[in-house]
């Protein structure tokens, strides 16, 4: 069956870094594009970054444009979520997505808190 395990997140402090993974299973990695989510309390999912099945093209949120990098080894079947400068409304839950055989698959997110 797919799988998503999220990991890498925790707490840093505003201008920092993180590197967040995403690991796969259960279906043909390198066959499908990738996206990063996140949510704060009270809000709707927002769509952070997405990376096309070979990495090819990406996508980002503006809101993150420039700070974010969003990568993949389809070797290793995981992809990354680099976060440089972060600041304290990146503060949430993040989670990796993938559309696999026309359903919707999300792992289990990993918080991200950024806070002095």
């Amino acid at each position: 069956q797919v799988q998503l395990v999220e990991s890498g997140g925790g707490l840093v402090q505003p201008g920092g870094s993180l590197r967040l993974s995403c690991a796969a299973s259960g279906f043909t990695f390198g066959n499908y594009a990738m996206s990063w989510y996140r949510q704060t309390p009270g809000k709707e999912r927002e769509l952070v970054a997405t990376i096309s099945s070979t990495g090819g093209t990406t996508n980002y949120a503006d809101s993150v444009k420039g700070r974010f990098t969003i990568s993949r080894d389809n070797a290793k079947n995981t992809v990354y979520l680099q976060m440089n400068s972060l600041k304290p409304e990146d503060t949430a839950v993040y989670y990796c997505t993938s559309r696999v055989r026309s359903r919707d698959y999300w792992g289990q997110g990993t918080q991200v808190t950024v806070s002095s």
